[in-house]
């Protein structure tokens, strides 16, 4: 590094943040899926350097603080939250893509694997309380082993109006999504009073609703959880007539 490096930016603090939690400039780099020169030059070039990175690098570091380790966990909150633009050349180019959930159509998405939802998965908390504010909706995914869940996949009384398959894995598990645009998702206000409830445990507010609506089965274990968030656009009706 230069003698008098530049003060680092709001990409360098976050990633700083990272190493002092005991990844390296690779891992990090790996995170946003970039190499090391990458952070590097972040940390000595200063300026605006590493800005489209922000957004996956607050939420990587939010899901660190939150209990998740597992570098390909991170690697995919930090993708989920690094959307395509469109340079004035016309080639991709990384931008931010947090702090969008207050926009029509927009939504903001947190995962957690099964070291972060052993402690609750509390930084996906940050996603249902956010869109709570605006008075949003939200959807969850979970994984768990098949004879946990108590319907058949696919099942009406499982989630109904989501008419998909679930293919089982082979370790044993589904995947489920309760909640989507096209059913309209959960009022985002009662999950984060949920949440609120369980003291910002989201797993465990997940796994309550699941057992208490008739899907789990009691002492179901969720294995791997997403949550997302959105505000719906508002419908247009074509006519006077419904």
């Amino acid at each position: 590094m230069p003698a008098n490096p530049p003060p680092l930016n709001e990409a360098g603090r976050l990633a700083k943040d990272l190493i002092d939690l005991g990844y390296n400039r690779s891992q990090v780099a790996g995170m946003i899926g970039r190499d090391a020169s990458t952070i590097s030059q972040i940390f000595t070039k200063g300026g605006g350097k590493g800005k489209a990175y922000i957004g996956a690098l607050q939420q990587v570091l939010r899901a660190v603080r939150g209990g998740e380790r597992d570098l390909d966990a991170l690697a995919a909150i930090a993708q989920q939250n690094i959307t395509d633009r469109r340079t004035r050349s016309g080639q991709k180019a990384r931008v931010r893509g947090k702090n969008i959930v207050g926009e029509l159509g927009k939504s903001s998405t947190g995962t957690a694997g099964r070291q972060a939802i052993l402690s609750g998965a509390s930084h996906l908390a940050d996603v249902i309380h956010e869109t709570a504010k605006v008075n949003g909706r939200v959807a969850v995914t979970v994984r768990m082993k098949s004879d946990e869940f108590v319907h058949s996949a696919g099942s009406r009384k499982d989630s109904p109006g989501l008419r998909r398959g679930v293919v089982p894995r082979a370790d044993g598990t589904e995947e489920r999504s309760y909640g989507s645009t096209v059913t309209g998702g959960f009022d985002a206000r009662e999950w984060s009073r949920r949440v609120a409830d369980q003291r910002g445990d989201v797993t465990a507010a997940v796994l309550a609703w699941l057992v208490e609506t008739g899907r789990a089965r009691p002492g179901a274990e969720i294995l791997w959880l997403q949550v997302r968030g959105w505000v719906p656009r508002p419908n247009k009706r074509k006519g006077g007539r419904r």
